[in-house]
């Protein structure tokens, strides 16, 4: 029962720390990123696992996991808001090609950022060819051009 407890607690945990870290922890991972999932991964490992290094505590944690997301899952399709909730919504960061100053500094992003995303999916070198530029639930950049 304590492996239970101890990985939903670190889910929970976990989760309230990615949501406050935003969107844009998801988006690229730089080196200095991969380090910290690295000790992130390593600190998760001994919290949920304590003193149980066996096999059969660790599939009791591994199965407590899968069980809360997969319940969560559910939850989520059931109750649009808690959906809502737990992944937000899309946010649109340029729109006409206009810079959404104040989404972009809640967002943690700059409009270099934005001009990277649009060079690599449109090949779009100036903010004003964007029609839309919106970050995704999962992290993503979606550029929208103006049509010629």
């Amino acid at each position: 029962m304590e492996n239970v407890l101890r990985a939903a607690i670190m889910y929970v945990f976990l989760f309230i720390i990615f949501k406050i870290s935003g969107r844009k922890t998801l988006l690229e991972m730089t080196i200095f990123d991969f380090i910290l999932v690295l000790i992130i991964s390593e600190a998760t490992q001994q919290a949920l696992l304590g003193e149980d290094f066996s096999i059969t505590g660790a599939m009791i944690t591994i199965g407590t996991l899968i069980f809360i997301d997969k319940g969560l899952g559910i939850l989520e399709n059931k109750i649009p808001k808690l959906d809502l909730w737990l992944n937000g919504s899309p946010i649109i960061l340029i729109e006409n090609g206009k810079v959404l100053d104040q989404r972009l500094r809640k967002c943690s992003l700059s409009e270099d950022e934005i001009l990277v995303v649009a060079r690599q999916q449109e090949g779009i070198v100036n903010l004003n060819e964007i029609k839309f530029a919106i970050l995704e639930n999962n992290g993503k950049i979606s550029i929208i051009p103006y049509k010629e």
